[in-house]
């Protein structure tokens, strides 16, 4: 297969339709199967990864970089062909450390300490898109963007994009942005939006596009609750736990779920490849966060890029999986 490519946001930096995602790097997925899986996707043509400082979690915090770094460090010119993103926000201090103020957030003070322990931890001198893991009410847009603006000029970071953000988050950041001279504002939006979960598209998406960020949907197949995953029990497969166990006791929620599956399974679908070819028919939409945890993974999402729905299709899957409206339509008379 061919990958697609697309810009991301406003900016002329070119990124895959698929993104990697790297959370399962060192939690689930060993540092051998790690650089097997990021191997496979550069050579499968997705060039855009994602991280975050706090991946590894708990006393592994900084572990998912780690091991990203170490494949950097194989040489080959990995660090050249990908487009690297990570986060800032999470506390990074040791769970059994004093607790101590500044190791968390965005203050101009831990974004300077978080991005060099970052770029430590990458073995590399620059990340290509910096974001925000989640907004911070203490901190104002002013300070934030002057810490910002100092990484830009070190050439540490390149493009800034945030996570978690509402619409009006997303505006007031970047209409401060306006005023300062030389900051380009945010450029991405991670935001949680799939078939299941599309109250994104009410004010997050129209804001993004309204101010040209590109869109990047974490969890498309919404804890795996669209990736087939009655059938895969009915199979005796890989039983539903978490969000989606809990999500499957419900009986309305489950015969959502079942009606999607059979929608699919008339079509000869498989539903984990048509919820992330869904999420790149969607206006605004750069590419999904694929997290996969096999290689096997890593092809059907691969798969998805060249998977063409109907518009039959689509308005059945809009049927099962009604979103919201814009706003303030959703709301309002």
């Amino acid at each position: 297969m061919t990958m697609e490519y697309t810009q991301l946001g406003r900016t002329g930096l070119k990124v895959s339709r698929l993104v990697l995602g790297t959370m399962n790097f060192g939690p689930q997925t060993d540092e051998a199967d790690s650089h097997t899986i990021m191997d496979a996707a550069l050579d499968a043509g997705i060039n855009f990864f994602d991280t975050a400082n706090v991946y590894g979690w708990g006393e592994n915090k900084g572990r998912t970089e780690s091991i990203i770094g170490n494949w950097f460090a194989k040489g080959g010119d990995r660090r050249d062909k990908v487009v690297l993103a990570t986060k800032v926000y999470g506390n990074m201090a040791l769970d059994d450390s004093p607790v101590w103020p500044n190791h968390d957030k965005l203050s101009a003070l831990n974004i300077r300490r978080a991005v060099d322990a970052s770029l430590k931890r990458l073995k590399t001198d620059y990340i290509d898109v910096y974001q925000f893991h989640h907004i911070d009410r203490s901190t104002p847009f002013e300070e934030i963007w002057q810490a910002i603006d100092v990484l830009v000029q070190q050439g540490k970071i390149l493009y800034v994009g945030s996570s978690n953000f509402p619409g009006y988050k997303i505006a007031q950041a970047n209409e401060i942005a306006a005023r300062r001279s030389g900051t380009i504002g945010l450029v991405s939006e991670q935001c949680l939006y799939n078939l299941a979960e599309r109250r994104a598209e009410m004010e997050v998406i129209p804001a993004a596009q309204d101010y040209g960020l590109g869109v990047i949907p974490w969890s498309p197949l919404h804890g795996g609750l669209l990736g087939g995953v009655i059938k895969k029990e009915v199979q005796g497969g890989r039983r539903a736990s978490g969000r989606a166990a809990t999500t499957l006791a419900d009986p309305v929620a489950r015969a959502q779920i079942q009606s999607y599956e059979d929608l699919l399974d008339k079509h000869g679908l498989e539903p984990g490849e048509v919820a992330l070819a869904w999420l790149l028919t969607r206006p605004g939409v750069t590419g999904p966060i694929v997290g996969p945890r096999t290689d096997e993974q890593l092809r059907s999402a691969l798969r998805a890029v060249e998977l063409e729905l109907s518009e039959e299709l689509l308005a059945e899957l809009d049927e099962i999986f009604p979103g919201p409206g814009p706003s303030p339509e959703a709301f309002a008379w």
